[in-house]
């Protein structure tokens, strides 16, 4: 299902997964659900009046089966550039392969088979660059170049699975999901003490918090 949970910000419910829409300075697909996911969110871009022509950029927080998989079927139309961090873009080049001694590294590589690469200038960004009105802020654990993006601006959040939500908490990425969990724990605590007061906290799993997104990050962040 698709909703506008913030001004300008539009949730696309992939079934377990969420992309989302964002309206910066040009329309932004943040993430891009699973292989088999490309008609919801092409229902979902229409739902928020947007075609896959009409985005401008794409921002993905990491590279997992279930953040890129429809790309490769959008790309022809979307010709945009995807903006990814370090490994990650790597990955989503197909420069490297994820390695198979980490778990979660071979639940990536097993992924693999049923991705496709899509025909995108895949776009490396720093910690600390913007883009549109969103910084990027290096969250590793959950994969080594996991980012979040957080727009001061517009009080957004996009936090991939740095975190997902249950029973309006957030949670940290998991041990079965995670590259490491350490650096899960110092990823929250480092975002939260970085990054700009926001209200909308958009994550991939679960339900997308419409307000209050920053403290909630730091009740978590007291935990970890």
């Amino acid at each position: 299902m698709t909703a506008e949970i913030a001004d300008g910000v539009w949730r696309l419910d992939c079934g377990g997964v969420n992309a989302y829409l964002v309206f910066d300075d040009v329309p932004t697909l943040v993430d891009a659900g699973k292989p088999w996911d490309e008609d919801a969110i092409r229902d979902g871009l229409d739902d928020a009046g947007v075609a896959p022509a009409d985005v401008g950029r794409v921002l993905l927080t990491h590279y997992d089966l279930d953040h890129v998989g429809t790309l490769a079927a959008l790309a022809p139309e979307l010709d945009v550039p995807a903006h990814a961090y370090g490994f990650d873009a790597t990955l989503l080049r197909g420069d490297r392969k994820p390695p198979v001694r980490n778990h979660k590294g071979l639940i990536q590589r097993l992924g693999g088979f049923v991705t496709d690469f899509p025909d995108l200038d895949v776009v490396g960004v720093r910690d600390g660059e913007t883009v549109g009105s969103f910084a990027a802020y290096h969250t590793p654990g959950h994969t080594p170049g996991h980012v979040a993006f957080v727009s001061e601006e517009l009080g957004v959040a996009l936090l991939g699975d740095l975190v997902s939500e249950s029973d309006g908490e957030l949670k940290e990425s998991g041990w079965v999901i995670s590259y490491d969990t350490g650096e899960v724990a110092a990823s929250v605590r480092s975002l939260a003490a970085r990054a700009p007061a926001f209200d909308v906290a958009c994550v991939g799993h679960g339900d997308p918090l419409a307000s209050g997104g920053d403290e909630e990050l730091r009740r978590l962040a007291a935990t970890l």
